[in-house]
């Protein structure tokens, strides 16, 4: 199989691109279990019960975090940047190249006071905008009942995905909404 990645210089839009990297990572992935699992096999240092002891505990790891669904527009980058380090923090991600971004975040009650350029579902909940992960791991693991999700309303320099090559950062809250408005500031 040929990764589309490659053929992304012939003329390929950013959907292509993102297929590409995701077909290419997921490729590279499963070459590095094979070789590892190869490894713990031919030096005879595990048996068939331990190999699939540790690729449960694998799917465990991988099945821990739930997938994201990435709502963006087309000519947003900084979109792209949270998305690859949603991947990086080990969260599957889907992303829907969206041209009706005003829709999505109508249908998925975030009002216009917390609107940011790209609106994420996970596990029920809603994210708008640069939400750091270390907000979203708390999110997850203590599943608010007060709120619908979090925002970081607008684009504040620093936020995930929104990293300045000379470091600067703007002070942000992370705010807890509900369908109504926001609830409150959410802490990490």
């Amino acid at each position: 199989m040929v990764c589309p990645l490659l053929l992304w210089p012939l003329g390929h839009g950013m959907k292509e691109n993102l297929m590409g990297a995701l077909c290419c990572r997921r490729n590279a992935l499963t070459l590095l279990l094979g070789a590892s699992t190869a490894l713990l096999v031919g030096c005879g240092k595990t048996d068939s019960a331990s190999l699939a002891s540790a690729n449960a505990a694998e799917g465990d790891t991988a099945a821990a975090k739930p997938t994201m669904i990435v709502y963006r527009d087309p000519n947003c980058g900084c979109c792209g940047a949270w998305a690859d380090q949603a991947m990086a923090a080990g969260y599957p991600v889907k992303i829907e190249i969206r041209e009706d971004m005003g829709t999505v975040k109508t249908g998925l009650n975030v009002r216009a006071d917390l609107a940011s350029c790209h609106t994420v579902t996970v596990a029920g909940y809603v994210l708008e905008g640069h939400v750091p992960f270390d907000h979203i791991a708390k999110l997850l693991a203590e599943k608010p009942k007060d709120i619908i999700g979090l925002a970081v309303p607008g684009m504040p320099r620093g936020s995930p995905g929104m990293e300045m090559p000379d470091g600067s950062k703007d002070e942000f809250d992370v705010i807890g909404f509900d369908k109504n408005g926001p609830v409150r500031v959410f802490t990490a």
